[in-house]
């Protein structure tokens, strides 16, 4: 009964546009208000505790490093050499953002800023070429939550630091998803582009153009290379990654491309603050309510349901996968990776996952969340850039959720896909 009325509170007060961390920092103070059951003071301890893992340092260091390659013009540069690799194709625009969204992936990390920063750049572009504008956001969105997964991803920095886990094994596990994921969404782009005959670059290709494009990127390129190397070698860890890479970024755009100015380091630094405040203020919120779902048992017994289904691989599979999915609708994909991550980690495992395993299907299956209603954030950033209904762009983004839900179903079957690289860098 008690997790019933908690779940229902929290829907309704989502559903009346509560921010998510006054959503969970709210329902347990209430909670101790009413029973009395510990001291007040336990809401900011239990704050404290979700705040203080020296993993999550990292996470303004690499939102830094992205601001710094955007304010620099690396953005204009990825859109020359994503438009020379692939723009030719039948819908060349759509396959150009999501490579694109691929390569600033590798740079920021966040699926958010992603949508910012591609979206602002390509929506207007591709209504120009005559895309419908709910297609243009649909794929902006949907390409975005590669920056979720493709290393130096936010997501799972967090989840790694907040489940105890190798953050060089997690990225090295998402590689192969991450690029997989964007081959599907160029997929569905092109067979929906070719039944629109949507345009395409007609200037013949050229590879003397094609590499000009790709020395003009390669420094920014050489950033994630440089990052994962680095973690994996063992030269610094993720959190020192993230202060070397936003320091070269720093040197690269200001020192050699020469883009990047003293008031665009104000710039970078104030949106990482804001950025870094608005991710942290639902980490810290996530502790006390972990610590409420725990109390009232809703966590054990989530975990308890679960394994009830070991025996049946097939149910356990689909139920896992649908606790993941409708969790990412209904919360913010932060709280959902505090909260649920570490009892679906445990769950998994005693069902025979392996750890890269089970952690990739948790990350994607909650970045799924950021585009679907009614909290999916990079979902509702691309519909207001591009000017368009949400239930349009809604409609449109189905075919490239049904593409990440399948390659769920391939993480499941084909375990190789997030085992083999962490196999080949070392950590198995």
């Amino acid at each position: 009964m008690t997790i019933a009325v908690l779940l229902g509170l929290i829907i309704l007060l989502i559903l009346l546009g509560a921010p998510i961390g006054f959503v969970m920092a709210a329902i347990p103070t209430g909670y101790i208000v009413v029973t009395g059951v510990v001291p007040l003071t336990s809401v900011p301890y239990q704050m404290y505790l979700s705040l203080n893992k020296f993993p999550l340092v990292a996470v303004p260091l690499f939102l830094l490093a992205g601001e710094l390659m955007n304010s620099g013009g690396v953005a204009a540069r990825l859109l020359d050499l994503s438009r020379e690799l692939i723009g030719r194709a039948r819908g060349g625009l759509s396959h150009v953002t999501v490579v694109m969204s691929m390569l600033f992936a590798s740079l920021n990390g966040s699926a958010v800023a992603s949508t910012a920063t591609v979206g602002n750049l390509m929506i207007p572009s591709m209504t120009k070429a005559g895309y419908k504008p709910a297609y243009s956001a649909a794929v902006v969105a949907v390409s975005s939550t590669i920056g979720g997964i493709i290393p130096p991803s936010i997501a799972i920095v967090i989840f790694a630091g907040n489940a105890n886990l190798s953050v060089g094994r997690l990225f090295s596990a998402s590689i192969l998803p991450g690029l997989l994921i964007g081959a599907a969404f160029i997929a569905v782009g092109y067979v929906i582009c070719v039944r629109n005959n949507s345009e395409r670059l007609e200037t013949p290709f050229r590879l003397i153009v094609l590499f000009k494009a790709f020395r003009r990127s390669l420094l920014a390129l050489t950033l994630p290379v440089i990052l994962y190397f680095g973690i994996v070698l063992g030269v610094f860890s993720a959190t020192e990654a993230g202060a070397v890479v936003a320091f070269l970024a720093f040197v690269i755009g200001k020192y050699i491309y020469k883009t990047t100015s003293w008031s665009d380091l104000w710039g970078a630094l104030n949106r990482t603050v804001r950025l870094t405040a608005s991710i942290f203020l639902i980490v810290a919120a996530a502790g006390p309510f972990s610590w409420l779902l725990q109390r009232i048992g809703a966590l054990q017994g989530l975990e308890s349901m679960l394994a009830s289904f070991q025996d049946r691989p097939a149910l356990f599979v689909l139920i896992f996968l649908g606790v993941i999915l409708v969790a990412g609708m209904l919360s913010d994909i932060v709280a959902n990776l505090i909260v649920l991550g570490p009892t679906l980690l445990v769950a998994g495992l005693a069902a025979g996952f392996s750890v890269p395993q089970v952690s990739m299907l948790i990350t994607i299956g909650f970045l799924l969340g950021t585009v679907t209603p009614p909290v999916g954030i990079c979902y509702f950033t691309a519909a207001r850039i591009a000017n368009e209904k949400l239930e349009k762009v809604g409609v449109a983004l189905l075919p490239f959720i049904a593409a990440e839900t399948l390659l769920l179903v391939f993480i499941v079957l084909i375990p190789p896909l997030t085992e083999f690289v962490p196999r080949l860098a070392g950590f198995d």
